[in-house]
């Protein structure tokens, strides 16, 4: 189950772990209904990483050489 962040009417954004096809659920706070909200995300690829070091295609199949 991943975890959501669901906003009230009153403001509160809270956090929880629910299943996937959850939209509302009740704010910890304040007990009113709270939606699901769109919240950011801190993932960042950086560097070089597995794509740089072999997995990108160089080189086409089909392309040769020709002298």
């Amino acid at each position: 189950m991943p975890v959501y962040e669901f906003e009230c009417t009153k403001g509160h954004i809270t956090e929880e772990l629910v299943p996937m096809g959850t939209q509302n659920t009740q704010c910890t706070k304040c007990k009113k209904i709270a939606r699901k909200i769109l919240s950011t995300c801190s993932f960042e690829l950086k560097g070089g990483g597995w794509y740089a070091d072999g997995y990108s295609a160089t080189k086409s199949k089909g392309s040769k050489k020709s002298d």
